[in-house]
């Protein structure tokens, strides 16, 4: 466990607070001693200079009597030597601070200034200054005195001289030996502090660098000592926690290689037998191919010994044997059709949930118990889904037991749903040719409607026309019945080609305007009737559905002008405008009116129902305006929005 942060840190500022408090205390005691010191030379000159002005007055008054009269001059100077005397006295005694000059701090010192204090103030000045103010006889004795006073009083003076001067010696004294043991306290806390590091940081540090060039030079067996609980001992901790994991780290890494290795070669495995199966899955086949070929992949890829396909009936809700490898006739027989509450692969295909287990421990829901039978030792079940839509179940046996990993159940799984969807591809596809097959008798059946069944209709009622004439002995009308029938099995006739060209045209053309123009050649070619055809603007072609729808809508418009129009001229035009297709088919026929002409309610009409139906098919509309004797005019508008392809 690494140690709080903070700790070496804590360390190092708590020494360093310790020095800096000792030599505090070291430097204002030095602070102390020479502030004691300030002044006190002034104050031991002056004290000096007392004795010499004490003789000085002596002097002087020894002078002013020896002369025959008294000298003003002398008294002046005797005057100011008694009050220097009083000011260097008060001096010494309270101090001076502009000098400097210190008062007496020592008791000593203080006795002796107190005691020349006294003997100035009682005896000696009041001597000087009784001198001063008498008469000639009174100075004579109070010189007397005064020289009689004059060797004690100085000796005093001298005392307190020499005191100062002790007091000085001893405060000088104390200094050196403050500012010597300051020297010794920074020298021996240089070498603590020198110390302390080395032994805190500069070591530890030192220790870590080596075991980093030994862990550089492949030596991962170095550990560092934790001999302390602090910052660096947590970074020794934390080497030793990282070597340790490398060294396991390198000793296995040959093993995790290979495992590492294994287990690619597995993933790249299971992405070739996905790879190969969802491949063969892709291609179109029924469905009884696509499950024989999927159920053989997966059991050459996974050294199945046996499998087989079960699909879901519906109808009779149960789940039918698709196809089979390696199965016996009797499993075969037992298991062809199976409900789904009856054994295992029943409850998978309910639940959705895979089943891989062991013969020897069936689980519960087995119940038909044929793979144990069968001598299987691992049997397994994977529901076959399609958009969450269950369509069946597959199996795998394995004769000898076979553990599934859990990504050999996943990719199986996997598998399962990629089966799915191809069966329902397979199907869709079905479902989408028997549409097209629906949709193209659809067409036929109109295009028969059309053209076939009403000309039968027609050739039913002259035959029954000409029976009647042949019964009554009509020849005449009997033979015009006869012509009747000739022209209406002609165009019959014509119209089963016409019908025959139509489609042939509507496969083999996939280009609009060369099949409208292929059309137009053909039904000129057999009625006679000129044609015209005309292309305006430009644009990709329509969908191969729409285009159907357009040729049809065309070859109906063709076939009743042929039929009813009596026209000597056909005009298409096919236009491309900016968001719309214009196909319009003009004849100049009779004409005819398309609300109140009874031809309308016969053939005609039904045919131009059927072009609507086609034109409202494709998203489009059909429109038909004629007049009677000014022919007519079939216009298909179809937008172009979503209707292109490249």
């Amino acid at each position: 466990m690494l140690a709080k942060p903070g700790k070496l840190s804590h360390k190092i500022i708590g020494m360093l607070m310790v020095f800096f408090l000792v030599a505090a205390t070291a430097i204002g005691l030095t602070l102390l001693i020479s502030w004691q010191l300030e002044g006190v030379a002034a104050a031991i000159n002056d004290a000096g200079s007392q004795r010499m002005r004490t003789y000085r007055m002596g002097h002087l008054m020894a002078r002013d009597l020896e002369a025959t009269a008294p000298d003003a001059k002398v008294s002046q100077a005797l005057g100011e030597e008694l009050a220097r005397f009083d000011k260097v006295l008060r001096d010494l005694k309270q101090g001076d601070p502009e000098r400097p000059l210190s008062p007496p701090r020592n008791a000593e010192v203080q006795e002796h200034l107190q005691t020349v204090e006294k003997i100035w103030r009682e005896t000696v000045r009041p001597l000087v200054a009784g001198y001063l103010a008498g008469v000639r006889a009174d100075r004579e004795r109070a010189l007397d005195r005064f020289d009689t006073e004059l060797e004690p009083f100085v000796s005093k003076i001298n005392e307190l001289a020499l005191a100062m001067e002790r007091t000085y010696a001893s405060d000088t004294n104390l200094l050196r030996t403050v500012q010597a043991a300051l020297v010794a306290l920074a020298i021996m806390g240089t070498v603590v502090l020198i110390h302390y590091f080395s032994r805190l940081v500069i070591g530890p540090v030192g220790i870590l660098h080596t075991g980093m060039q030994r862990m550089t030079s492949d030596d991962l067996t170095v550990r560092l000592p934790v001999s302390t609980d602090d910052e660096l001992g947590s970074l020794a901790l934390g080497f030793n926690q990282m070597a340790e994991h490398l060294q396991n780290a390198y000793g296995t890494l040959e093993q995790r290689v290979e495992a590492e290795t294994r287990r690619l070669a597995q993933r790249n495995h299971e992405l070739s037998i996905l790879y190969s199966v969802t491949t063969f899955l892709s291609e179109p086949a029924p469905v009884q191919q696509l499950s024989e070929g999927f159920l053989e992949q997966i059991m050459n890829a996974l050294g199945a010994d046996a499998g087989a396909v079960r699909m879901y009936e519906a109808q009779s809700d149960k789940l039918c044997m698709l196809t089979s490898e390696g199965l016996s006739e009797d499993f075969l027989d037992r298991e062809t059709e199976m409900s789904c509450g009856d054994c295992l692969c029943g409850e998978v295909f309910q639940t959705g949930v895979s089943a891989a287990f062991a013969t020897v421990a069936p689980p519960e829901g087995m119940k038909l118990r044929t793979c144990i039978r069968e001598g299987f030792a691992t049997a397994t079940a994977f529901s076959i889904l399609y958009d969450k839509q269950k369509l069946g179940v597959y199996n795998l046996y394995f004769k000898r037991p076979q553990a599934l990993s859990e990504q050999e159940v996943h990719l199986l799984e996997t598998l399962g749903h990629h089966l799915g969807v191809a069966i329902e591809n397979q199907r869709l596809k079905s479902r989408e040719k028997e549409l097209a097959i629906s949709e193209e008798r659809n067409l036929l059946a109109q295009e028969l409607h059309d053209s076939i069944a009403q000309g039968l209709a027609f050739l039913n009622i002259q035959v029954q026309l000409l029976q009647d004439s042949l019964r009554k002995g009509k020849v005449e009308e009997a033979m015009q019945t006869a012509g009747q029938l000739r022209e209406g099995v002609q165009e019959s006739y014509d119209d089963v080609r016409e019908l025959l060209v139509h489609f042939r045209t509507r496969v083999h053309q996939s280009d609009l305007d060369t099949a409208i123009q292929s059309t137009l050649e053909k039904f000129e070619g057999q009625t006679g009737i000129a044609t015209e055809f005309e292309r305006i603007g430009t644009g990709t072609a329509q969908l191969p559905t729409d285009e159907i729808q357009i040729m049809h809508i065309v070859q109906e418009s063709l076939s009743n002008i042929r039929k009813h129009a009596r026209a000597s001229h056909v005009r298409v035009v096919a236009r491309r405008e900016i968001g719309r297709i214009l196909v319009e088919v003009e004849d100049d026929g009779v004409g005819f009116d398309p609300e109140n002409d009874p031809n309308c309610l016969s053939d005609r009409h039904v045919g131009l129902k059927i072009m609507r139906e086609r034109a409202h098919r494709i998203g489009g509309e059909c429109r038909v305006a004629s007049k009677p004797g000014n022919g007519s005019r079939v216009t298909l508008t179809l937008p172009r929005e979503n209707k292109e392809v490249a």
